[in-house]
Order: structure tokens, then sequence, then C-alpha cells
């Protein structure tokens, strides 16, 4: 039997956090290299430190001399993401950093198990597992306590880069514990805040002062109650941030990512993949299928697994899980995915449009529960599918 009365946290951290530092570099040369062939290959890893910044992994293009010149602009691109951020500290500024670039040419034995031959699928760049995940306690199908930890940061990001908070500095981290009532999200029991802000003489009480507005407009109201508990920068003084306070690697937050732990995780990140890999196109297809189903009214909540091998074209398998909120067997959902959408790597690309630069900005505040964009950004996002499935059923 599933609950239905509980609290459930979920955390998130600004595009300013040191992981997510490296996640934005690694997803801009993504996009970098897309822009100038939509095949491009790219398994690109970005570690960030005091004053260093280190990228590595492999690329690909048709085309070995344009391959040179990209790998050339690595540098000004790295530069580029900082700089937007926001980082001009002593020990970690976007002009005087070091940037060093190990990017390299793909592995021809990957690329033998992923490239379409003759007679001859392509095949999915990796094993794995993906989930997707949707619920309809939010008006973008999502979690609840994911998706307002993640609008609390990005709104406190706009109003230090528009000069209306100009002590806010980029790192931080949100923490939003919501109670349900017979599954539905009534309350917040628990906010914590803890963000980077320029000046030692700032107490926690200061800071508090500044979010609080921020925080109180962006949660729905009602949420937010009496007895609310407020930890906003619990430890005290918080200017040494980014990384130059704690190292940042591409791909260690894989459940601020996605759901906040409210649903599986296969694993696999997704900053700095190309989408012939699987742990990214088939997380964001498997995201797509499971929110049409919800949108179709087929359950309130949906969980879809898809199952890959290095170099097969087909997933393994297909799983739904519709959590006792539907009114049809979950293996008819099953069969109604596998027919609404060509599931294999290259037809997700096709049907989601992913070939295209539309990767930087998802680096920060979620993959998901987000607008797509006009330009073919979070397709995976759209419910376009959903009178479709509602028939199949």
């Amino acid at each position: 039997m599933t609950r239905k009365d509980y609290v459930f946290t979920s955390e998130s951290v600004s595009e300013g956090h040191p992981d997510k530092l490296c996640d934005r570099i690694s997803d801009a040369v993504l996009d970098a290299f897309l822009t100038e062939e939509p095949e491009a290959r790219v398994a690109c890893e970005t570690f960030a430190t005091t004053n260093q910044v280190v990228i590595g992994g492999e690329v690909g293009l048709s085309d070995q001399d344009k391959l040179k010149d990209y790998m050339g602009r690595v540098e000004d691109i790295a530069r580029a993401c900082i700089k937007d951020i926001g980082y001009e500290q002593e020990k970690f500024h976007h002009a005087t950093c070091g940037i060093s670039n190990f990017l390299h040419e793909q592995s021809a034995h990957i690329a033998q198990g992923v490239d379409a031959k003759e007679g001859k699928d392509e095949g999915a760049g990796d094993q794995g597992i993906m989930f997707g995940f949707a619920t309809n306690e939010t008006e973008a199908l999502m979690p609840a306590p994911i998706q307002y930890a993640h609008a609390v940061l990005r709104r406190l990001a706009e109003v230090r880069k528009d000069g209306t908070e100009p002590t806010l500095r980029p790192d931080a981290k949100s923490q939003i514990s919501l109670r349900y009532v017979d599954g539905k999200p009534v309350e917040v029991t628990s906010i914590v805040l803890s963000t980077q802000h320029a000046l030692e003489t700032q107490t926690s009480a200061d800071i508090r002062d500044i979010v609080e507005p921020y925080i109180r407009e962006v949660l729905p109201e009602g949420l937010i109650t009496a007895d609310t508990k407020w930890w906003v920068n619990p430890t005290g003084i918080f200017v040494i941030g980014g990384p130059d306070g704690d190292a940042g690697l591409t791909g260690r937050k894989i459940i601020v990512d996605t759901y906040g732990g409210a649903a599986p995780h296969g694993g696999g990140a997704f900053s700095g993949k190309d989408p012939t890999k699987v742990d990214r196109s088939a997380a964001y297809a498997a995201r797509y299928l499971a929110k049409n189903v919800v949108a179709a009214g087929i359950a309130e909540k949906c969980t879809i697994q898809l199952s890959y091998a290095i170099g097969v074209a087909r997933p393994l398998s297909i799983y739904a899980d519709l959590h006792g909120t539907g009114e049809v067997d979950p293996a008819a959902v099953e069969r109604a995915v596998d027919q609404a959408m060509d599931l294999t790597p290259r037809g997700i690309r096709e049907h989601l449009q992913l070939n295209k630069p539309i990767y930087e900005r998802t680096a920060a505040y979620g993959h998901f529960g987000r607008e797509p964009d006009a330009d073919g950004g979070f397709s995976w996002e759209r419910t376009d599918l959903a009178e479709a499935l509602r028939r199949a059923v």
C-alpha cells in the first residue's frame, strides 16, 4: 500500500555550485560541437578547484580540421560560462583561473557499436537503465519538493544577476520539506537555504532578511505556515564558495537533475553527453512518456523504465508503474508507449529533435519540469503524445 501521509524532502543547488559549474561547462562544449555538426559525438567531463578547471573526455566530428579548430575554442567556452555564472573571486576568476583542455578524439571501439552500418541500425551508446517520472501534484507534473527547491534558487539567481541583491554570490543550496496528506502536498515543514554572500559582517539573520521575500514569492500561497522552520545559512558566514571552497565535477548531482529522490534513477549522468548516449536521451524519452501518461489522465503518477545494451538499437525492456493511481493495467501502458514512439536511439533523437545545441540551459535547476522552448529546448516536456496514449489504452 502506497503511503498517503508523510513528509518528503528534496534539495537543489544553484548554477554557481561547483558541480553545476562543471555541468555547465561540459554542456556548453557539447552545444558548440552540435552547432558545427548535429551528429557530433561528445562525452565531456569537467573538474574545478581553486583557480583551476580541467576538461577532458572524447569528442568527434566528421571533419578532422574542424575538430582541431573546435578543440581550440574550449578555453573560451569555459571562461564565458564562469563569467556568466558570476565568479570574480580572488581564487576563482573567469579571467585568471587556469584552464586545461585534455579532450581527444572519440574511441573507435565505442564508435563501432554506436554508428549505423549497412544492414544494422544505430546502436545505443552504452548499456544502462533509465527512468522517467511524472505526478499531477504540480502544474509541471513534477514532484513538488524538487520543483519548489529549484524555483527558489532560480529566483535568487535572477535578483543576484540583475543587481537587485548585490551582496548575494553564485554558490547556493536549497532544501524543501513538504508534508503530504492523502498523497497531496499541504504544508512546508522546513526550508533550508545556504547562499554565498559578499560580506563577512553579514549574519544568518541578515541573509534571511534578503532571501525570505523571494522564497515566499515563489512558493505557492498557503504552503508556508507559522509552523514552518527556517534554516538560513545555519553555519553562519559563507563568503568563500564555489570551486575555491569545494571541488566540482560533472555529473555528481544526478538526483538534483531529475526528481529529487521521489523516483528511481538509473545512475547515469546527463551533462556533457551527446544524445546518442542513452543515459541522456532515453532518460528524456522516459520522462516524456511518463509525463504524457499523466497528462492524458491515465494515472496520477507514472514511472517508466527503459533498458539498453551497447550497440543494440531496441530497448531490452519497457516497464511502467502507475503507483496504484491508474485505471488501466500497467502492461497496457507499456504496449502503448512502445507503439507511440520509436525508442531506438535514433528514433528518440528524431522524435524529440535532440541533435541541437539545446543543452547548456539544462545544466542548472533541473532537466525536467521546465517549459518547452520555441527552438526545441526541453522538447521532452511537451504533452503532445497524451491523446495518442489515451486512445491506445
